[in-house]
């Protein structure tokens, strides 16, 4: 299971994002970096779980806020802020589907299914990436999640740990575990083999 790079933030940029929530820490005004850099991000994690456009506005500003609100509460883990951003909007998700009592959206997998070209084989990739979506379909969220963080928001096994409130090897054995299910998924059902990097 090897890493690649682009899974991480070098030390150097973690440390100057470091640099730039301690200011913040410091006076709420530096905070605007923070939100620049990441609400595309957030956003994104967001919509994929809400159809609704202006739902997931509303929540990505409430994860921004709440993490603006509680900044100087924030503890350098060696992970990026991101993940505690994800943190918060996990919990912010859960809280917006009880409040409206409305369902995770879990058939909306087209927007995902988009990045997935790297892990698939190269022939017959467009028939592939609708049975992917049909796959996907039939995976639990929390096994969604773990694929999800890993592939396609390219996070580290700590990265995701945090974010899941997990250990970073507890992260690795239950996106092992999640992929496996998918490959089955995808060889029982469909006959066909998915190939990725962990």
């Amino acid at each position: 299971m090897n890493v690649q790079s682009i899974y991480h933030q070098s030390i150097l940029r973690m440390e100057e994002e470091l640099g730039i929530i301690k200011m913040a820490q410091n006076d709420p005004r530096h905070f605007g970096p923070l939100y620049q850099k990441y609400y595309q991000q957030i956003y994104r994690y967001i919509h994929q779980r809400i159809d609704d456009s202006d739902l997931a506005c509303d929540v990505t500003s409430q994860v921004f806020m709440k993490a603006l609100t509680n900044i100087k509460k924030f503890e350098f883990r060696g992970v990026p802020f991101s993940s505690w951003l994800y943190r918060i909007a996990k919990s912010e998700l859960y809280q917006s589907f009880r409040d409206r009592k409305i369902e995770m959206n879990s058939n909306n997998f087209t927007a995902l299914s988009n990045y997935s070209e790297d892990e698939l084989e190269e022939d017959s990739i467009q028939s592939q990436k609708i049975f992917l979506i049909q796959a996907l379909s039939l995976m639990k969220q929390q096994e969604l999640s773990l694929i999800e963080l890993r592939f396609f928001e390219k996070k580290s096994f700590r990265e995701i740990g945090e974010i899941q409130n997990i250990t970073e090897n507890n992260a690795k054995v239950k996106t092992f575990r999640a992929l496996e299910k998918l490959r089955l998924i995808f060889k029982n059902k469909y006959n066909l083999q998915i190939k990725c990097n962990c």
